[in-house]
């Protein structure tokens, strides 16, 4: 296990220099994994994992980048075509009411964990965004900021995001009035305008600050 900042100084557009070192050295199954939803007061956190094959077009993938930077048009055109590219793909979920349990950080660690087991194939080594993951029984490469230069993870974070919203997008129809599909449940005036107004949903984080002043963040954190 180890964990690498990003190559460069400067912006890096994703690239497959990692899974091309682990496939130089005979990994076989290679995921990028991600996760979208750690700052929203409402809604679950979402990962996702992808693994492209060794062979994959590059081409068909232009435009993969941290979801982040993207337009949420973009995210969905760009989901089709991962999906598409990759070998397998799968997104997992962890609710409000297990992140309060737990807290946000675990929370986000066992949604990749999910994810990663819930590929219908053998992992042989896992690159995931950020810090290492202790809930992973798989050798891992930790990336800091690797959804900005590691295509896989690029890839996991954009189903990861587009998931997530298409979540609260349909939350907005079960629990109207917090404008759920506007924000996606991130702490913005509006929503803490309809929190004050309507008190929380079965969706919110009760572990999290409701306080408009609030950045979004775990409580104990």
């Amino acid at each position: 296990m180890r964990s690498s900042m990003p190559p460069g100084s400067g912006r890096t557009l994703p690239h497959l220099l990692f899974e091309r070192r682990l496939w130089g050295r005979g990994v076989g199954w290679v995921a990028g994994a991600d996760e979208a939803g750690r700052g929203p007061l409402a809604g679950p956190v979402v990962a996702a994992a992808v693994v492209f094959p060794p062979d994959i077009p590059v081409e068909t993938l232009r435009g993969v980048d941290d979801s982040k930077r993207l337009r949420a048009p973009e995210r969905q055109r760009l989901a089709v075509a991962v999906r598409r590219a990759a070998v397998a793909w799968c997104v997992a979920e962890v609710d409000a009411a297990d992140i309060d349990r737990v807290n946000i950080l675990v929370a986000s660690q066992e949604a990749m964990r999910r994810a990663l087991a819930g590929l219908p194939l053998p992992v042989d080594h896992a690159l995931v965004d950020g810090l290492a993951n202790p809930r992973l029984h798989l050798p891992q490469t930790a990336l800091v900021g690797g959804d900005g230069v590691c295509l896989s993870i690029a890839a996991a974070s954009v189903l990861a995001k587009v998931h997530r919203d298409a979540l609260m997008v349909a939350f907005d129809r079960q629990y109207p009035g917090y404008d759920f599909a506007r924000h996606k449940g991130y702490p913005t005036a509006a929503h803490h305008a309809a929190l004050q107004r309507l008190g929380p949903s079965p969706l919110h984080r009760r572990s999290f600050r409701y306080s408009s002043r609030s950045p979004g963040v775990d409580a104990g954190a």
